[in-house]
């Protein structure tokens, strides 16, 4: 009797350790992640929406440089005056149509570690925020902010990167630090600037 215990034990438990790998041989496609799926199956639904453009189809020249904020694809690209630079970078953009402005206007000013302050619209909406916030780690425009001639608009960096690629700001265009920081270096006050 012990060992017909004793064996009934032993192949219960050899089974029950057979069980984890019969579990990962049989994976449902419908339950693969999309990190597990192959990258050529994946990116294959961002290729239409992130693209490369042409800037002669948006300014008539790229004195100054250029900047096309595209709030559709959520993308910002940029061109440096002599042609030899272009980046795009995916952004961040405004929540709603009655948040976004659309139309052409330019860098006025730079700004390195940029303090914040929200319009008196988002205080009204949001009475519980702070009135003012200085640079540093939970400063909504991160490291670098560039003003447009647009009252209360910026392109600026931001701290939560998870809002980069969604509708998720007040107006505002947002890029990851590293990105704003890269734009910030590349263009100059008077960069035109596109939001279409």
């Amino acid at each position: 009797m012990f060992w017909n215990t004793r064996r009934h034990f032993l192949a219960s438990g050899t089974a029950m350790l057979a069980i984890p790998a019969l579990a990962q041989t049989d994976v449902n496609e419908a339950t693969i992640t999309e990190v597990e799926r192959e990258v050529s199956n994946t990116a294959r639904h961002n290729v239409s929406s992130f693209r490369a453009l042409d800037w002669k189809s948006y300014f008539l020249n790229l004195n100054n440089g250029a900047i096309l904020v595209d709030i559709a694809s959520r993308a910002l690209h940029y061109w440096s005056e002599d042609e030899a630079i272009y980046k795009l970078f995916p952004s961040s953009v405004p929540l709603s149509e009655e948040l976004t402005r659309r139309g052409t206007t330019q860098i006025t000013q730079k700004i390195i570690g940029p303090s914040w302050r929200p319009t008196p619209s988002m205080l009204k909406r949001n009475p519980e925020w702070p009135a003012f916030i200085g640079p540093g780690p939970d400063n909504p425009l991160g490291t670098h902010a560039l003003y447009l001639g647009w009252e209360f608009y910026r392109i600026h960096g931001t701290h939560d990167t998870r809002k980069i690629g969604r509708r998720s700001s007040n107006g505002c265009i947002g890029l990851y630090n590293r990105h704003i920081a890269e734009l910030f270096d590349l263009s100059k006050v008077g960069t035109q600037v596109l939001l279409i």
